[in-house]
């Protein structure tokens, strides 16, 4: 039962925001009575975050597997970056970007549920990593990381421009990693103008 009611709040919370859906909607979709509903969720915001919950659980399995992955810094953070695209450009994700970005302003309990089950678990993790290999500030550093890996393609899949192409997203992964451990420098012996 709980689980038709987490198929009913994934599929209504994504494709209708957070601010349409009611508790009283997610009961009808699933068929189970507003009584049963309340008996497992104390209110709207903490269905979201199992909900939220429940899709990293599908998505960070592949991400840790990244983070484990042998061959050095670079190799393990190539790993997690085509994980992180291939996860965050799936339909669900997608929606789920976009329902953060519609409602944030107004509901701000899902700025907690986001950090807390969701981009904050990732930044830990992904920090632990940093941490280990020297990487000054590895929050910050595990922070930007993600961003250089994820905001174009994200913003792309959105409508602004084309989707890029699975090639395309192996090239940004690959960049992306490599502008991230060297920086943007000029090559030696030469100077950046401004």
């Amino acid at each position: 039962m709980t689980g038709r009611i987490l198929e009913a709040a994934t599929t209504l919370f994504l494709r209708d925001g957070y601010g349409v859906t009611s508790l009283e909607a997610v009961a009808a979709a699933a068929g189970v009575s507003k009584r049963t509903l309340y008996a497992r969720f104390s209110g709207k915001a903490a269905l979201l975050q199992v909900v939220v919950e429940r899709l990293l659980a599908r998505w960070l399995p592949p991400f840790d597997a990244g983070l484990e992955q042998s061959g050095g810094l670079e190799a393990t953070l190539l790993a997690a970056a085509q994980v992180m695209l291939a996860t965050a450009l799936v339909p669900e994700a997608m929606a789920l970007r976009r329902l953060m970005v519609a409602e944030i302003g107004r509901f701000p309990e899902l700025a907690r549920v986001m950090q807390d089950a969701g981009a904050g678990i990732g930044v830990q993790r992904l920090a632990g990593v940093l941490e280990r290999a020297g990487i000054a500030d590895p929050v910050w550093a595990a922070q930007q990381f993600m961003v250089l890996v994820l905001a174009v393609p994200q913003q792309r899949a959105s409508g602004p421009g084309p989707a890029l192409e699975p090639a395309a997203l192996q090239d940004w992964a690959v960049r992306a990693v490599g502008l991230f451990l060297r920086g943007a420098a000029a090559p030696s012996g030469h100077e950046v103008a401004l």
